[in-house]
């Protein structure tokens, strides 16, 4: 079964945080002035953190950086924050 996970928008600064996974909700925090490939980075870096839990840092490091490369090599960009078209899964 697919995990749901939340993304809340903070200013984690005083935190010294750019994001963080938060378990217990499977809610990511992200901070508001993450832009573009460090706002992907993040969002892979700890969904990451959320779906497999029983991977080390260096290996989410490892494995976030590399799907964030791919994904802005091959030109993936936020645009759109309302999206009609079906997961694999059949889910939205």
């Amino acid at each position: 079964m697919r995990k749901t996970i939340k993304v809340e928008y903070k200013k984690l600064g005083k935190k010294k945080l750019w994001a963080q996974a938060l378990f217990e909700t499977n809610t990511i925090e992200l901070d508001v002035r993450a832009k573009g490939k460090k706002h992907l980075e993040l969002l892979n870096h700890e969904g990451l953190h959320i779906l497999l839990p029983t991977l080390n840092e260096d290996e989410i490091v490892r494995i976030s950086t590399s799907l964030t490369d791919l994904l802005w090599k091959e030109n993936y960009r936020r645009t759109e924050i309302n999206e009609d078209t079906p997961m694999q899964d059949g889910d939205f």
